[in-house]
């Protein structure tokens, strides 16, 4: 009895090791997709259009437009290696108003486990400096999404719309945040993010990644612009204000795998 037991032990034993270096050197080859999907939010609360919300000066605000450029997508391996998103296939205008905008679809990613995001947040400035012919399609798109205010002036990175009321400003006035190349300040942002679960990129699964984007984090994130004090926000040093709200505007709330 005790020799079968013996002899069991070390069968299960070697199974085990054998699973388990199967599962280590599982071989992954091959492409894939994967998803992006952008869930704007405020604060800890779903994006509502003309909802009301208190801001931290004591502004109540309705929002009515949120849109922003997503652009130059990277994502890094658990080695470290790193994937570009080709940039003819790397610009993208997320819109609140429409769903289908908000989850874009990245394909041809060579098969890997992925641990971080990277995306700029507007056009680089090698990009815009390609010139008008040098945008392809997406130019086209942005003009006709409202996102430029000339070809001169250039893309608005992230317009952001609604109307407040405060203390001060009691008859509901209109506001609108807009950045992008104001003077010699680009306001060009990137964001990096580290995945809670790597997201598994292989011929047969499409990982989605569930990103939250707080749009309060813009007007109301550490810099504090207090519309009762200008609500037309589209130059000046508050733009570089906003772009640094930028990086805390966004996080990976989990990764999907099948």
């Amino acid at each position: 009895m005790k020799f079968q037991l013996k002899s069991l032990a070390i069968v299960l034993a070697a199974t085990f090791a054998f699973t388990s270096c199967s599962k280590d050197d599982e071989e992954i080859t091959g492409e894939g997709s994967l998803k992006l999907e952008f869930d704007n939010v405020y604060k800890d609360a779903d994006l509502a259009f003309n909802t009301a919300y208190v801001n931290s000066n004591g502004e109540t605000v309705k929002i009515s437009k949120v849109k922003y450029i997503v652009s130059n997508i990277v994502l890094t391996k658990e080695d470290g290696s790193t994937y570009t998103v080709p940039k003819s296939q790397s610009y993208f205008i997320i819109d609140e108003a429409t769903e289908a905008s908000t989850l874009l679809t990245l394909p041809n990613i060579p098969a890997g486990n992925y641990t971080k995001v990277k995306f700029g947040i507007g056009v680089d400035q090698a990009q815009f400096n390609l010139g008008a012919a040098g945008q392809g399609d997406f130019l086209a798109q942005a003009q006709a999404a409202g996102m430029m205010w000339s070809w001169s002036a250039g893309y608005k990175f992230v317009a952001l719309e609604g109307t407040f009321t405060s203390s001060t400003v009691p008859t509901e006035t209109t506001f609108m945040l807009h950045t992008g190349q104001t003077g010699t300040d680009y306001n060009y942002a990137e964001v990096t993010l580290n995945l809670p679960e790597n997201a598994l990129i292989r011929t047969n699964i499409t990982p989605q990644i569930h990103m939250m984007a707080d749009v309060s984090q813009l007007p109301d994130g550490t810099n504090k612009i207090n519309f009762s004090e200008g609500a037309m926000v589209m130059g000046g040093a508050k733009l570089a204000l906003v772009t640094a709200n930028i990086a805390n505007m966004f996080e990976v709330h989990h990764v999907h795998n099948d």
